[in-house]
């Protein structure tokens, strides 16, 4: 049993961190007064190819696994990018997913290279206001016209709608009381996006200004046939294949965000000077953030774990929401622990760490909430019946 990171991934973690230093926190900090996709950031990452970390060599990508994927962006958030940074990426490594597994090879050669060199961005289309977390139960109808389908319906807290030109979209193709499962019927498209036919309503919110969430509406937005992945109706266990992923991706850059707190309160505790001391020689500032160091660790021995076992093909559901459930909350309180530690500067803009105890909700609501990671651990791994 190793722990140490090998000499690859150590040199991926260093090239990441070298193009995250040219964006300091003053970027990241008027991106969230200002808005506005970090385009230049995004586009400094494409240019290195760490856009395809994860996708196949043939197209452009790096053919790496989601250990490398998870440690860049861990490295992201922990660069003080924070999870504006991380999500300007992160739909690359997770949502696109399925097109690596599920897609022909004609598909992939169309659409993988361009989303590569960050020609593409896309949005992940599968929320949608009425059914939240019960996917099954998702409205947003495809017909088939001919050699197009046609689609109709609503998507919500759709992450760069805004900004991208593609869409993974899950829309239900059979209705639910003609199937013999719920989960028959959803089919899963991978689709240029017609403004005309698709609009996208950002969402005021409380963080993450940089990278916009929305409310999507389609009114009959015709889809090539070309662009359905794999066959009509499996479009819900495909979409399976980057559920794991995204956990396990979240938990690196909660980690991540929780080591750039820590950093900063840190340093802070150094140097601030009270009664003639610095305050971090005081047992109630070190104590809180010693601990906050040790629930980090754990938290990223959770996410590596959970990695590992993704790349070795062995199932991973329990330790990818295990990881997802901990780094969440480690780093939340690495974040309030880091405000705390700055006192009444910790409310102001200017030291960053209010900015990051916004964004360190996110991991704790998204993509699953805590509570139906404690409902699957209680019944897949404890084998007690369900709940719901």
């Amino acid at each position: 049993m190793d722990f140490e990171f090998s000499a690859d991934q150590r040199a991926i973690r260093d090239a990441v961190g070298r193009i995250c230093a040219r964006f300091g926190d003053d970027y990241w900090l008027k991106l969230d007064c200002d808005g506005g996709f970090p385009h230049d950031f995004h586009a400094a990452i494409a240019a290195d190819g760490w856009l395809g970390i994860a996708m196949p060599e043939q197209y452009g990508g790096s053919g790496l696994g989601i250990t490398e994927a998870a440690l860049m962006m861990e490295t992201i958030a922990a660069s003080g990018a924070g999870f504006s940074g991380a999500s300007a990426v992160h739909m690359n490594i997770f949502g696109l997913h399925p097109v690596v597994v599920y897609a022909s090879d004609e598909q992939k050669s169309r659409w993988l290279p361009p989303l590569i060199a960050g020609r593409d961005k896309a949005c992940f289309g599968v929320t949608e206001p009425g059914a939240g977390l019960n996917t099954t139960r998702l409205a947003t109808r495809a017909v088939r016209d001919g050699g197009h389908y046609v689609i109709t319906g609503q998507k919500v807290w759709i992450s760069t709608a805004q900004v991208a030109n593609k869409i993974l979209l899950l829309a239900r193709t059979t209705p639910i009381e003609a199937c013999s499962k719920p989960t028959e019927g959803l089919t899963l498209f991978y689709a240029d996006i017609d403004r005309a036919r698709f609009e996208a309503r950002a969402i005021d919110k409380m963080g993450r200004k940089a990278v916009d969430s929305n409310q999507v509406f389609i009114d009959g937005m015709r889809v090539s046939a070309a662009d359905r992945i794999g066959g009509e109706g499996q479009g819900f266990r495909y979409i399976l294949d980057g559920l794991n992923p995204e956990r396990i991706l979240v938990a690196a850059e909660a980690t991540g965000l929780g080591r750039a707190a820590l950093k900063r309160a840190a340093r802070y505790a150094g140097e601030r000077v009270v009664f003639d001391r610095p305050i971090g020689q005081n047992q109630g500032i070190q104590h809180p953030l010693a601990q906050r160091w040790i629930e980090l660790e754990a938290a990223a021995l959770l996410t590596w774990r959970a990695a590992s076992l993704y790349d070795a093909g062995k199932s991973c559901g329990a330790e990818a929401n295990a990881a997802k459930f901990f780094a969440g909350e480690a780093g939340f309180r690495a974040c309030e622990t880091a405000v705390l530690t700055h006192g009444g500067m910790g409310y102001a803009k200017e030291f960053h760490v209010e900015r990051y105890m916004r964004e360190a909700m996110i991991p704790r609501i998204a993509p699953v909430s805590s509570q139906l990671i404690l409902c699957h651990i209680a019944e897949r791994v404890l084998g007690l019946p369900k709940s719901y």
